[in-house]
């Protein structure tokens, strides 16, 4: 049975009434004679208990503390045009904040008056911080590499003159000495290792706003961004930018746990990821810029390339930790040692290697004349070997990777089909090196898969030396009964020797 009208209408005023009685109760307004009044008036912030403001986290104590050790740097610079082909590539998204912008007018027109009109000068800035009372400080060396002219800005204006001590190209780190007798506030290098996850702290003069505090987390670990040869970055998700090159990130205890040196940026301005050098290799190239102004690294002599998995199925190993040797450099300590071309290099004194950097890392590390000892994996089994590394830059000139000419096409006549190449003896394409001439390429057959080339020429396969198509047969025989999925081929291209594992199941593909 229905309600009537009046009934209606009863029950909606009980349930309006109802309804505001709850949200009264709640803390919003109640209705009284069809107005609203207002809730009693708080000052919320009042209402934050007091343990809660004792132990929100803050790094204000830390900046107090640190940041008088932060320094902006202002440099004068006759422009070098290598500066920037070093500090990275046409269309990267990584900046390595290049400072040296001429950024107020025709300041670079400087020495008109002498008629010296073709020599131009910039001017930049970037950030460092002190390590020592008497005034050294460390940077980038992008910062501070061709510098005329040097001042340090301390954290209260002062302006000091400095002079260049050393920079070291290969790590982008650069160490200064300012002028004065005083003593100066500086940081210490952290001893210890952060995590991915750790609190971090960045101060510095991001597009000279000096004395700036990003925090963030440690976000990885390891970055490699083609920086140099020994990448090793910390990325951080602290914002840095232009200016903030050279300068520190602190962990909480204050201590200095890498060197801000460049951003990813799609952008050109900072999207949260940030890379710096961690302080473990700082320490150690500052040590040495502040010795003598250079620095000295081990070196081992050898050409080398990532194991992959199917190089490391094609040398029977299970994982593709280490380095594979393409060629030992002739003189070199490699070479007298006895390391081979093939050689997987797996550890350096009992240290795994994960790769060719983590090589190149761990012998850069070790003072010149110092016996290392190197697990190799050779012919199925691991071996050790011990070198006496020599002096990084006794080495020569690194070989071009410019490929050779074409071949002769007299030679196709002579010329065999096999995992997808056709291929020809090398003296017979013209071209002064034994092994076979790759002179076509099966685009969907098995060489192709690998990354063989036409132009290359074989010089092994799975060990044997190729001089013919039935040394070539040999090495591929003989990976079948190793029961390999893959056979490891040793190209020549150009002036270098690589590594290929090729499929040798394509053979049956025809």
């Amino acid at each position: 049975m229905g309600l009537n009208f009046a009934e209606a209408s009863k029950r909606r005023v009980a349930l309006l009434l109802a309804g505001t009685f709850l949200m009264g109760a709640a803390g919003a307004t109640v209705l009284h004679g069809g107005g609203a009044t207002p809730a009693q008036a708080q000052n919320l912030s009042e209402q934050v208990p007091p343990t809660v403001q004792e132990n929100a986290p803050s790094f204000a104590d830390i900046v107090d503390r640190v940041s008088p050790a932060v320094v902006s740097i202002q440099v004068k610079s006759q422009r070098n045009p290598s500066l920037s082909q070093f500090r990275g590539f046409e269309g990267s998204p990584f900046d390595f904040f290049e400072e040296f912008e001429e950024r107020f007018g025709n300041r670079g027109e400087r020495g008109d008056r002498r008629g010296d009109r073709n020599r131009r000068f910039s001017s930049g800035q970037g950030s460092g911080f002190l390590i020592s009372a008497d005034g050294y400080v460390v940077t980038n060396g992008h910062v501070v590499d061709g510098a005329e002219e040097v001042n340090v800005v301390l954290q209260d204006g002062e302006v000091l003159s400095a002079e260049v001590i050393g920079v070291d190209d290969k790590t982008d780190l650069a160490l200064v000495k300012v002028e004065g007798e005083r003593d100066l506030p500086f940081v210490s290098f952290a001893t210890q290792e952060t995590r991915v996850g750790d609190w971090v702290m960045a101060v510095g003069n991001p597009f000279g706003l000096g004395g700036t505090v990003t925090a963030g987390i440690v976000s990885a670990r390891g970055r490699e961004i083609g920086a140099g040869p020994y990448d090793d970055f910390i990325q951080i998700d602290a914002p840095i930018n232009r200016g903030n090159s050279g300068g520190p990130t602190f962990n909480l205890k204050g201590n200095v746990v890498g060197v801000n040196t460049a951003i990813y940026s799609p952008s050109g301005g900072s999207v949260g990821i940030g890379f710096a050098i961690p302080a473990s290799i700082a320490e150690d190239v500052i040590a040495d810029l502040r010795d003598d102004g250079s620095v000295t690294r081990g070196w081992l002599g050898v050409q080398i390339q990532p194991i992959t998995p199917q190089i490391a199925e094609s040398i029977g190993r299970d994982d593709v930790v280490g380095a594979l040797v393409t060629e030992p450099q002739a003189g070199s300590p490699a070479s007298e040692a006895g390391v081979r071309t093939g050689d997987a290099i797996i550890a350096v004194d009992g240290e795994q290697v994960d790769g060719p950097r983590g090589l190149a890392r761990a012998i850069s590390a070790e003072e010149p004349g110092s016996v290392v000892t190197l697990s190799v994996w050779r012919d199925g089994a691991e071996e050790d070997i011990d070198v006496t590394l020599g002096r990084l830059g006794e080495e020569s000139e690194e070989a071009s990777n410019e490929g050779p000419s074409s071949q002769d096409r007299s030679s196709r006549d002579d010329a065999s089909m096999m995992l997808g190449m056709r291929l020809a003896p090398a003296s017979g394409a013209n071209l002064d090196s034994d092994g076979l001439a790759v002179l076509e390429i099966d685009p969907d057959g098995a060489a192709a898969e690998a990354g063989v080339e036409r132009g290359d020429v074989i010089l092994q396969a799975n060990g044997v030396d190729v001089a013919s198509t039935e040394d070539l047969e040999e090495g591929l025989s003989s990976a079948r009964e190793e029961g390999r999925e893959n056979m490891l081929v040793m190209l020549q291209r150009g002036e270098n020797a690589r590594f290929v594992a090729v499929p040798i199941e394509e053979r049956e593909r025809g």
